[in-house]
């Protein structure tokens, strides 16, 4: 399994925002991508800025391009979500999922 790991960063009320269009847009496009397997949305408030982390699983890198296209270390970043972000990373890091505790198989 490979995690597709972004982060950004946003104000409080901007991360809500982004909470929701994760929740509405982004969550329900990725489970129609077949291979996907799960994925986490992580916030760290800082006194008035908040830190976000999104980790997406995935079966297989082929299966990362069919999400992200032929350059799979470039973030999708929808418009909506970039409206409601101080800033983002262009790129993305995938990671390899050497050990698991969950019930993601």
């Amino acid at each position: 399994m490979i995690a597709r790991i972004w982060r950004a960063s946003a104000t409080p009320q901007g991360a809500d925002g982004y909470e929701r269009h994760f929740t509405e847009a982004v969550l329900p496009s990725l489970r129609g991508v077949a291979g996907h397997r799960g994925a986490y949305l992580l916030r760290r408030d800082t006194g008035g800025r908040v830190e976000i982390e999104v980790m997406t699983l995935w079966d297989s890198m082929d299966a990362i391009r069919r999400f992200a296209g032929e350059d799979p270390a470039t973030a999708v970043v929808e418009p909506a979500a970039q409206a409601v972000l101080l800033g983002y990373d262009t790129t993305v890091t995938h990671h390899t999922v050497s050990v698991s505790d969950g019930d993601l198989q």
